[in-house]
């Protein structure tokens, strides 16, 4: 077996890894640790505390640049769309806008506020609002788009976003920056309003946004009108997925360490519980934290998002498959 320093060891580990098959750690008796790469065993230095660190750094790293890699060069399945468009709808307060301030801090590298968020009773967001992503200041624009909109309200009065509206969205007749009236939705005698809309115009994905901390606290208003806008979206083929935000809140193990997100028999149950009052599979439902109360971004956090983001590209692209099927789309 193989000794080495620390540095040394880790060093071994990078210059490997591309041809790394198989990893196995384990302790024998005499409390000794080694590890079993593509069949060689390596025994660890007696720094374990350090090595754990630099291999999960290292892993973790390694995973962000696999996903990161995936969405910059992620191609449309379609010619009529180069950009698919992801449309985030839920409650006044849930992490719409936060989500794509998140998304777009992972990419920047630093904690930005584009898209205008905020807490309380009254939807910060009033307008129709498509958001494309650059890669880094003064990058080249990503290929999606995130669409946000006003947050739909618990009640039958006349607040928030109507259901009518968040469907003609989808469908395409709403153009950007039209600001929603809470009390009529939008209607073909507006000028504003998209007659014909294309295939690029229409939404390719919906996400519905939902706080893990407050799940048990969803209204049958509000569950109501997800059930109209989901049963809508069925019908013309649009794909469905849940975000799951503010997980650490939700759970204090998680609060503390974020890589236990996939651990946490307690957000696992949350998780369920929320596939169950929605209707969705929980494969659907992606759990993030967004950047709202940090300066600094974060790895594992970003990890998070990346593959939230990973999965609606995935979506969008079933939607086109379905589309191509249909002869709606080339």
């Amino acid at each position: 077996k193989k000794k080495t320093s620390c540095h040394a060891w880790v060093t071994e580990l990078h210059r490997k890894q591309r041809r790394m098959k198989r990893l196995e750690f384990y302790s024998n008796t005499a409390n000794k640790h080694f590890l079993i790469l593509k069949g060689k065993s390596l025994e660890f230095p007696s720094e374990l505390p350090t090595v754990f660190s630099a291999l999960s750094s290292f892993v973790t790293n390694r995973v962000k640049d696999e996903l990161l890699k995936e969405i910059r060069f992620y191609e449309s399945l379609t010619e009529s769309v180069e950009e698919p468009r992801i449309l985030l709808i839920g409650q006044i307060g849930a992490g719409k806008s936060s989500f794509f301030n998140s998304v777009n801090s992972t990419f920047r590298g630093h904690v930005i506020l584009q898209a205008t968020s905020g807490h309380g009773d009254t939807s910060v967001s009033k307008q129709y609002r498509t958001y494309p992503v650059y890669d880094g200041k003064g990058g080249k624009r990503l290929p999606y788009v995130l669409c946000d909109t006003m947050g739909l309200e618990d009640s039958d009065y006349d607040e928030g976003i109507r259901v009518e509206d968040i469907i003609s969205v989808i469908k395409g007749h709403v153009p950007d920056l039209y600001e929603f009236n809470p009390k009529a939705p939008i209607t073909r005698n507006d000028k504003r309003y998209r007659e014909n809309p294309s295939l690029a115009d229409k939404v390719h994905c919906v996400v519905f946004v939902v706080e893990a901390d407050t799940i048990s606290l969803l209204g049958k208003n509000l569950l109501s009108k997800f059930k109209i806008i989901r049963n809508e979206l069925t019908s013309i083929g649009v794909p469905q997925l849940v975000l799951a935000t503010k997980i650490d809140q939700a759970c204090p193990e998680i609060k503390n360490d974020l890589t236990k997100v996939y651990r946490s028999r307690y957000l696992e149950e949350k998780i369920s519980q929320l596939g169950q009052i929605l209707g969705v599979p929980i494969s659907s439902i992606s759990p993030v934290k967004n950047y709202s109360t940090v300066t600094e971004v974060s790895l594992q956090v970003d990890i998070l998002l990346l593959k939230a983001l990973q999965q609606m590209l995935r979506a969008a692209d079933a939607c086109f498959d379905d589309m191509k099927l249909k002869g709606l789309a080339q």
